[in-house]
């Protein structure tokens, strides 16, 4: 009887917790708002507003801009009381862009390559991308397309989502995960034919092959897939630059048919000759380096719209003995490097800046890239763009990135000096703030 009178007592009570209200879910922060003081601030928007204007103010509310202008014509709503950050003695512009880099790459001096895929866990590899990462966002660059792990898989997924989640500070990651070439096409080489090592990219041969590592890549996360076209490069006879193609035409266009299909980009690393050709035929969106890239191709390029990355200061970094092959190929390198910028910039190609760090030191400033587009042709305010507003249009993120403008996101850096009258200022950043967040102030 007593558990029946108990039962009872349960189920009279049901009806009152149905009426009860729920508890109440805490109330998410609020946005909190943010005035930045700018001296000269560089919108760089196409049209008047894009030019450099002084006094001007930005208002940050969360992850977005929504006001750019006088400071006497905004309002603040009611009750809000906007932190100010005086940024009156600098230059304050978008945050910068790096479209060509590999943050789990610690520079290639000889020999160090193998050591890093042989020798090196993929914790301490991930451990050195996140600081590599944290370098970047420290010199301004709030964005990065990553382009290939050299042989740590899909590492830089779990970058990209570490920081993205606020686990670790970092740029957004644009990645393109393990990279695909053929077979030769990619190191480690020189070992034991019996032997199986590590190889830096994904190895692939036939069309079937090419579109089937294009599936994995992008269904384990891959926002791009990077492609090479040229591997070994070296100088005959008669001294001119030789560079080894890679995948066949039929391969590359199998892998660029289902990357578009899935409405993602191919970049295609390829230096010169035919592979270069290939790579334009076969319907590659960027061509990263180019190092030799003739009058016909340039002019390929501008009718197809196809993008140019060029990584210039990487080739004056870590040349061979002059006396050497490698060394007089590595001088051949820059001497037509810097020929093709200039024609190619000449031209209307469209150019994105990319550093390829990790290529070189990751301790060594990013903000180099920019005195070598100078020196071949462009102003400075065209070296800025091509790592702001025409970075963001490669990455198909324009009006979201690239520009100060209202409804962007808020990444935003101020420099020390002029950079529309001296590039060397964006080498000088004082203040960082990446989607509304502040990460490094004066």
């Amino acid at each position: 009887m007593r558990s029946r009178a108990s039962l009872l007592s349960i189920l009279c009570l049901i009806p009152a917790l149905a009426r009860a209200e729920p508890p109440e879910k805490p109330a998410p922060p609020a946005e909190e708002t943010v005035i930045l003081q700018a001296g000269t601030l560089l919108a760089l928007t196409d049209g008047p507003a894009g030019e450099p204007r002084r006094d001007q103010v930005i208002v940050v509310r969360g992850r977005r801009i929504e006001f750019v202008g006088d400071r006497s014509a905004f309002t603040p709503r009611p009750g809000e009381h906007p932190r100010v950050i005086d940024l009156s003695r600098y230059t304050v512009l978008p945050g910068l862009i790096d479209t060509h880099t590999h943050i789990f790459l610690q520079d290639e001096k000889p020999g160090d390559y193998d050591a890093q895929l042989l020798r090196h866990g993929m914790a301490y590899r991930a451990a050195r991308a996140v600081a590599a990462a944290r370098r970047a966002l420290e010199q301004g660059f709030t964005t990065l397309r990553d382009l290939e792990t050299e042989g740590a898989g899909y590492g830089d997924v779990g970058i990209q989502q570490a920081i993205a989640d606020g686990v670790v500070p970092g740029p957004r990651l644009v990645v393109s995960t393990r990279s695909i070439s053929s077979t030769g096409g990619y190191p480690l080489h020189g070992y034991a034919p019996e032997i199986t090592v590590p190889k830096g990219a994904q190895l692939i041969d036939g069309p079937v092959e090419a579109r089937k590592a294009a599936r994995e890549q992008m269904e384990n996360g891959a926002d791009w897939i990077k492609v090479y076209m040229t591997h070994r490069s070296w100088l005959d006879d008669a001294g001119r630059l030789v560079c080894q193609p890679t995948l066949t035409l039929e391969e590359l266009r199998a892998i660029v048919d289902e990357v578009h299909g899935w409405r993602r980009k191919v970049a295609c690393h390829a230096y010169n000759g035919e592979g270069l050709q290939r790579a334009l035929d076969g319907g590659c969106d960027s061509i990263e380096h180019g190092i030799e890239i003739t009058d016909r191709q340039i002019a390929q390029m501008v009718r197809q719209g196809t993008w140019y990355v060029p990584t210039m200061a990487v080739y004056y970094k870590g040349q061979a003995a002059p006396d050497t092959a490698d060394g007089q190929r590595d001088r051949k390198r820059v001497e037509l490097h810097g020929q093709t910028l200039a024609r190619a910039a000449k031209a209307g190609v469209k150019i994105a800046f990319g550093t390829d760090v990790g290529g070189f030191s990751w301790a060594e400033p990013m903000a180099e890239e920019f005195r070598y587009l100078v020196e071949f042709g462009m102003t400075p305010q065209q070296a800025l763009k091509t790592a702001t507003v025409r970075a963001a249009e490669l990455l198909g993120l324009q009006g979201k990135l690239g520009v100060l403008s209202r409804g962007a996101l808020a990444d935003i850096v101020a420099v020390s000096g002029d950079p529309i009258k001296d590039v060397a200022a964006l080498g000088r950043v004082v203040f960082v703030m990446k989607d509304g967040q502040v990460f490094r102030a004066p």
